[in-house]
């Protein structure tokens, strides 16, 4: 079964999400917002397919929407990277080119880490 190891950039990117709802809604609708990422990320763990192609945005890169936000992973082997996790207001098509190249990068360092721990 695959696994789905998270960034930095994308912990850091829910723990903003996170103080963004905390503020503007309160502490129970965050978690519950929450609740909902961690969801998506078990589903993703159980059904990979679930993340989808947009050739239009990038050849590589692989997307998940849930809730309000999309998150951006890449995929290598039996493992799903969470890249980074945007808002679907966002550009996300722009946002991708200009931060493609890093992104795949982020993934391939965590990668090579993951494998040097002999964690799966």
């Amino acid at each position: 079964m695959p696994r789905v190891h998270l960034t930095r950039r994308a912990l850091l990117d829910i723990d903003q999400i996170e103080r963004y709802s905390v503020e503007r809604w309160g502490q129970r609708v965050a978690d519950t917002y929450l609740d909902g990422l961690n969801a998506a990320l078990q589903r993703l763990e159980e059904s990979p397919d679930l993340l989808r192609e947009r050739p239009d945005q990038s050849l590589l890169l692989h997307f998940y929407s849930v809730q309000q936000h999309v998150l951006v992973a890449d995929v290598v082997g039996e493992r799903i990277y969470i890249l980074c996790v945007w808002h679907g207001s966002m550009d996300l098509a722009g946002r991708v080119t200009d931060l493609e190249p890093q992104l795949i990068r982020e993934a391939q360092v965590l990668h090579a880490r993951l494998i040097a721990q002999g964690r799966s």
